[in-house]
Formats: C-alpha cells, sequence, structure tokens
C-alpha cells in the first residue's frame, strides 16, 4: 500500500507575471489523479545507509526549494508544463533492507501511473527501491527487460554483507535480473579493482569522467547503445557525479565532471523514448553553506524534464 506524506505547497519567488516558475507550474496531487501529468516528483528522505556522510535525507525538501524558484523554459524543447507532486514516500525506521523493501512498495505503484516518475532522494541506497519495480512484468511496461543509466563518480555495486548501503544498489539490481547498466562520470582511483571487474565481466558499460570530458555527447551515446534493446531505461544522477567543487553531496572527490555536462547528458538520455523513471540522489543540503549543489540537483531535474518532453 502506497504511504506519502502531503506534497508541500508550491510557491513562486517572483512577482513578475511574465517569470514563469516551477513554483506556478507544479501542483499537489494524489495516486488517483497522477495520470492528468506528464511527470510526478516524489521525495525519498532517507539516508540511513550512505557509506560516507549523511544529510541526503534532506535533499528533497531543499530541492523542490531550489526548483520552485526555476524558471520552467528551456531554449531548445520550450517550457515544462505538467508536473505534478505525490509528497514524500513514508519511510520507517529500521534495517535498511526493510525500508527498502518499504519503499518500494510504494514506487511500484507509482510506476502503474501513467506520468513518469521523479524521485528526489535520499542516498543510493533508494536506487534499488526506486528502480527495482521496473524488473516486474506486471508493473509500467509490459515488459521487465530493464537499463540503468548510472551518472555517479563510482560503480555502486558492492557486495551485500549483512544489510544493503548506498554503495550496493546496482549489486541488488544485478541479482535481480537487471539487464544492462551504463556507469557516466566514474573516476579513477574511487574504485576497487574487484567492482571494476564485476561490471566488465558482466557486460556493463563504464564511460570515466575523463570520457566525458573529451566529448560529452559520444559519453551518453554509448551509455545509450550499452544498454541495446531494453525495453525500459531508468535514469539515475548521484550529485556526487560533479566535481569536488559541489560540496553538498555525501562523497564529494576531485576529478569530476561540470554542470553544463550533465545537464546536457541528462537531457539527451531523457529523449529517449524508453525512459520509464528518473531520480536524482546524494544531495545533503547541511554539507554545504552555499546551496550551490541543491541548485545544480534542481537544474538536473528541470532538464531532465525539458528532455522528456513534459
Amino acid at each position: 500500500m502506497a504511504v506519502f506524506t502531503d506534497p508541500p505547497a508550491w510557491r513562486p519567488t517572483s512577482e513578475d507575471p511574465v517569470d514563469d516558475q516551477f513554483g506556478h507550474l507544479v501542483e499537489g496531487t494524489t495516486l488517483d489523479d497522477a495520470d492528468a501529468f506528464d511527470a510526478v516528483l516524489v521525495g525519498v528522505p532517507y539516508d540511513g545507509a550512505v557509506i560516507s556522510r549523511q544529510g541526503a535525507s534532506e535533499g528533497p525538501s531543499a530541492i523542490r526549494g531550489s526548483l520552485a524558484s526555476t524558471k520552467t523554459h528551456h531554449f531548445d524543447a520550450g517550457p515544462v508544463d505538467s508536473v505534478g507532486d505525490l509528497g514524500d514516500v513514508g519511510v520507517p525506521q529500521g534495517p535498511t533492507a526493510m525500508v527498502q523493501s518499504a519503499i518500494a512498495d510504494t514506487t511500484r505503484d507509482v510506476h502503474d501511473v501513467d506520468a513518469t516518475p521523479v524521485f528526489l532522494g535520499g542516498d543510493n541506497s533508494t536506487t534499488y527501491a526506486n528502480a527495482s519495480p521496473l524488473l516486474d512484468a506486471d508493473v509500467g511496461a509490459d515488459s521487465d527487460s530493464l537499463g540503468v543509466v548510472s551518472f555517479d563518480a563510482h560503480l555502486d555495486c558492492r557486495q551485500v554483507r549483512g544489510d544493503p548501503t548506498s554503495g550496493s544498489p546496482y549489486r541488488q539490481l544485478h541479482d535481480d535480473g537487471l539487464d544492462a547498466l551504463a556507469v557516466v562520470g566514474a573516476r579513477h582511483f574511487e574504485t576497487s579493482t574487484g567492482y571494476h571487474d564485476f561490471v566488465r565481466d558482466n557486460d556493463y558499460e563504464i564511460v570515466t569522467a575523463e570520457e566525458v570530458g573529451d566529448d560529452d555527447v559520444d559519453a551518453i551515446d554509448r551509455a545509450l547503445d550499452a544498454l541495446g534493446d531494453v525495453d525500459q531505461v531508468y535514469v539515475s544522477v548521484d550529485i556526487d557525479v560533479l566535481d569536488a567543487t559541489y560540496q553538498g553531496s555525501s562523497a564529494p572527490t576531485p576529478g569530476g565532471i561540470t554542470a553544463r555536462e550533465l545537464f546536457r547528458m541528462v537531457r539527451l538520455a531523457a529523449s529517449d523514448d524508453r525512459v520509464a523513471g528518473f531520480e536524482v540522489v546524494e544531495t545533503a543540503p547541511p554539507l554545504e553553506e552555499s546551496g550551490r549543489t541543491v541548485d545544480a540537483a534542481a537544474r538536473t531535474v528541470a532538464h531532465f524534464l525539458a528532455g522528456h518532453g513534459i
């Protein structure tokens, strides 16, 4: 049974009647009425499984706040014009495996509505709960064939030892039958040889941050090509894919990609007709006073919506 908190009231910050902002656009909704929108926002305020620094549980609220003052117009795609907000998933107290199961009970219902879900995290462990329902042939599309494009500094395919963590979602999805995975923006010296070998041995793709810097369009083309002919694509952004100048993530490290590169690649990924869901995870507002990372996360959402034709 789906459990949500009430969606927040969306308010614009501009008094100029021509300044169309997401604060004017986004409306609170329910699962019963979500079909009226092209996309629905879903907050997942959980960071109990993060390996490094906590704070991502405050991500959903902060991203919404930044998005409310963001204008809705994209120069090429035009204005975003159909977004609802379901509120936050009810997150219980307990072990991460139990939390993932409870969140998945709700996200399964979200995937069944005729609107593209946009999940606002939350740590990376929630990726498993957000995406795993798509592996069920009875959820969403008429097929359980699924590929993931993961924008991330890390591979997040750690073997689960005891309880899952923010570093294990793609191993969990793999164990459940994930068909394809492409990690974009991965950093050298941020993973172990064993996990690199796991990704390569399963014919998953890695596109490094350096390769993104060489040609970001080629980078996302490689990632989408690596998914082959899967029927559904899930797009995940761990905001730590950005360079360490963006400090408001759970694990910022040097050598990452730029916000402009991320926006362009997310927009191009979103234009794929197979996209069945999107998320931004690991945005941790308490870890950065400037709000730069929160603003980047909010604009990543905006670029996804524009690219997806919302």
